[in-house]
């Protein structure tokens, strides 16, 4: 219990030391607090929030914390009265040993903005040790001859308390030879010597037995007791001289157990038995004791347990020296320990801040403090963290650190950073400590959904079915979360006459395209349109793209016959002469599809005719031509069956009847253009002559003939249809004239020809087409009429 009790002595001692380095630190502005030693847990200690000034509910916004330089939870702060309260019991002895005044250092960190706020912790003394004697008896020899007043250390007691309540007296029991005196060496401590009063006398009284007691200043006062064995022994008049007085020496604090440290030595010049010296530690602590031991004889110490320099620095021990008469001197040994780099930094984490967002720069991610025991370049750290982190290390107060980003992070480009602090002593070898922590960077909605394609263009056949699959648009977004949450749909379009929202559809969450319903070409061959992409962040971003949807024909249409019109009231008939020759134009058969391409590409085919070979059809033109030359057995009226066909798949085809009546006299070379027959009238008068005359004869018999055809075929339409004149089916007379100088009377158009008897001059009107105004597209081609030409015979053609 002594040795124990010397060695926690002196480990509070070291404590002490350290305690007030960091008082020294804290500066004069540091709060002040008192507390008894053993008060107990969660006892009352002061309201930080009202001697801070600091309210209540900004000790928990700012999440303030109290922190002991020892990094130990001595106190706790409560957030919600701003009370500071006991953690645990305090041992003023444990913590502090004998240093007086004992003080707990700690500051109190308060967050955003970062604060901190120093004080201190005394701790009072209570008398709750009594002196303690390490030695149950102390041995004394004392010679016979020894004078009275001579004076005897002995072994002091040891309390650990301090003040008045530590060690202040010592009494001895009542005896006729001995009183006690007390020395006080200026360290703080009292030592006992024994003071002979009455001379000894050997033969009388060989040994004495005295109590010692040690009466600390509590109240009520403690003590502790030893005894005293006091030998009395025959003259010895030389006492023991060492060499000197103060013996220094450095060890390494690695240094093994049970090496050599040094040998003291002691000379005596009595013989015999007086001459011979033993060794012993004179008011050696437990620490001592522990640590070091003496060889009796040889006087050599060698170290009995490990060193540590960051627990004790230096060791101070007193050596006797006693020789066998009882004579006795001492001497210091001064044991200095030599640090070396044997501890690494330690690296204690204050609060850390798992996620940031990515547009916050400067953002506290870390609060840490560091810390090495070892002492000079042993001592001294460096701390840092990777060189191509966006983060930098900013000191704060004393060894406090704050792990800080230095720019807004970006997400998309790295969304997670494991960061190394890395804290490195200056010592020889170095020794380094890392603490590695994860930071994830938060999402913020800055990135717009992008489409896969500016423009999309999509094909959709007519025809299709409602609610067909048309295709797909695509946006993707780097953001996370709802932010990257991509929605579809419909924007306005840019024509208010397009029915947008009865044509498609879009599903919202995939972007896939509908047709609602079936699609025409020849109604709509193509539209465009918007589509909108927006996420779910807040505030929602967005893009467009435009999709362009061509509709694609299908054979849906077949050939429509514009001339000859099939649904007239009366059949279409065509005059051929029949002194035409092969080749001769008889009609044109004109036909448009509503399809487009090789959908709307029209071939002509002679189905059926009366007389096979006598006509022919151009395929691709639809013009009806004689095949050979007409003759006089051919008959008179043909019935020709024209197929149209398209080019589509599979093929759409009509079909048109026409009526060709073969007719007398009625030729080309009778009515020649009027500018040729002017020519030739000036050329040869005789011959205009001619003709005039025969022409005048001609006329008379075919205007006769003409009147009368044309009152009966005027009384038939009326009959059938309330009006207008038609081209009889029968037998046509010889004597009328082809007035379009190609063989037929049109081309591309037949016209009802009808003569009117009130006229004197027997001219010729030309009636409107009978084919209706039909509503299709417009084929290119320009049906044109000549208009109010007049030939040699004086006929007004309209």
């Amino acid at each position: 219990m002594e040795i124990k009790g010397e060695l926690a002595l002196r480990k509070r001692q070291v404590l002490i030391f350290f305690v007030l380095l960091g008082l020294s630190q804290a500066g004069p502005e540091s709060v002040r607090y008192f507390v008894a030693e053993e008060t107990e847990v969660g006892s009352f200690v002061a309201n930080l929030a009202r001697d801070l000034g600091l309210g209540v509910e900004e000790l928990s916004s700012r999440e303030a914390r109290v922190v002991s330089d020892d990094n130990k939870k001595h106190l706790q702060l409560d957030l919600l009265t701003g009370d500071l309260l006991l953690n645990e019991k305090l041992d003023r002895e444990e913590l502090c040993g004998s240093t007086e005044p004992c003080v707990l250092h700690f500051q109190m960190v308060l967050e955003n903005p970062l604060q901190f706020f120093r004080a201190e912790l005394h701790v009072k003394d209570i008398n709750d040790h009594s002196p303690m004697f390490l030695d149950k008896q102390i041995l004394i020899k004392i010679s016979e001859s020894t004078s009275i007043g001579a004076t005897f250390l002995m072994e002091s007691a040891q309390d650990l308390d301090v003040g008045t309540n530590s060690l202040q007296n010592y009494t001895i029991s009542l005896n006729s030879h001995f009183y006690i005196k007390i020395r006080d060496n200026g360290d703080g401590k009292l030592y006992p010597e024994l003071v002979l009063d009455r001379a000894l006398d050997h033969e009388e009284e060989s040994e004495l037995t005295l109590t010692l007691t040690a009466l600390d200043g509590g109240s009520p006062p403690r003590s502790g007791t030893t005894l005293v064995l006091i030998k009395v022994l025959d003259i010895n008049d030389n006492a023991p001289q060492f060499a000197q007085r103060l013996y220094e020496v450095h060890v390494l604090e690695d240094t093994p157990v049970g090496a050599w440290i040094i040998t003291i030595f002691a000379n005596d010049l009595d013989a015999g038995n007086y001459g011979k010296i033993s060794y012993t530690f004179l008011h050696a602590s437990e620490d001592i004791r522990k640590t070091f031991e003496i060889n009796p004889v040889s006087g050599e110490v060698h170290l009995r347990s490990c060193l540590d320099f960051e627990v004790i620095q230096f060791y101070t021990i007193n050596i006797q020296a006693t020789d066998g008469g009882g004579l006795s001197e001492e001497c210091t040994l001064l044991v200095k320990v030599i640090d070396i780099n044997d501890n690494p930094p330690e690296v204690t984490i204050s609060s850390f801040t798992k996620s940031i967002p990515e547009n916050a720069s400067e953002t506290l991610v870390a609060l840490f403090s560091v810390r090495d025991q070892d002492a000079g370049d042993n001592g001294r750290m460096v701390c840092s963290i990777q060189d191509e982190l966006p983060f930098f290390l900013k000191p704060t107060f004393k060894n406090f650190f704050t792990l800080v980003s230095e720019k807004a992070l970006d997400r998309e480009t790295r969304a997670e950073y494991n960061i190394t602090i890395t804290v490195t002593d200056l010592g020889t070898p170095r020794l380094k400590t890392q603490h590695n922590i994860t930071v994830t960077v938060s999402d913020v909605n800055d990135n717009a959904p992008a489409f896969s394609q500016a423009a999309y263009t999509l094909r959709v056949r007519e025809n299709n079915s409602p609610a067909l699959h048309i295709g797909s648009v695509s946006a993707t977004d780097r953001d996370s979360g709802a932010n990257a949450q991509v929605t579809y749909s419909l924007l306005p379009p840019q024509d208010p006459q397009l029915p947008l929202a009865s044509l498609v559809s879009i599903n919202a969450d995939n972007g896939q395209l509908f047709a609602l319903r079936s699609l025409d070409f020849e109604a709509l061959r193509a539209f465009e349109f918007r589509v909108g992409a927006a996420d779910r962040g807040s505030p929602a971003l967005s893009s467009q793209a435009l999709v362009r949807v061509l509709v694609v024909d299908d054979n849906d249409n077949s050939p429509f016959v514009l001339y000859p019109l099939q649904n007239g009231s009366a059949p279409c008939t065509e005059l051929v002469p029949r002194a035409a020759e092969a080749g001769y134009l008889v009609t044109k058969v004109v036909a448009v599809d509503g399809d487009s391409g090789q959908n709307a590409w029209l071939s002509y085919q002679l189905l059926k005719a009366t007389e096979p070979g006598l006509f022919g059809v151009w395929a691709h033109s639809g013009e009806v031509r004689t095949a050979r030359l007409l003759s006089e057995r051919d008959a008179v009226k043909h019935r020709l069956v024209v197929l149209v066909k398209d080019n589509g798949e599979p093929p759409l085809s009509a079909s048109v009847t026409l009526h060709v009546l073969l007719v007398d006299g009625f030729s080309q070379p009778y009515l020649p253009l009027p500018d040729a027959a002017a020519a030739e009238a000036r050329a040869d008068p005789l011959t205009v002559y001619l003709v005039v005359a025969l022409a005048s004869v001609s006329s008379l018999f075919l205007f006769s003939v003409l009147v009368f055809v044309a009152v009966r075929l005027c009384r038939r339409s009326r009959a059938a249809s309330g009006g207008g004149c038609s081209v009889p089916e029968g037998p046509f007379p010889g004597h009328l004239v082809d007035v379009s100088g190609a063989g037929t009377l049109s081309h591309s158009y037949q016209y009802e020809v009808c003569l009117r008897g009130d006229s004197g001059t027997g001219e010729f009107k030309f009636l409107k087409p009978i084919i209706p105004s039909l509503p299709v597209p417009d084929t290119g081609r320009n049906i044109g009429v000549n208009e109010n030409f007049r030939n040699s015979f004086g006929f007004n053609i309209q």
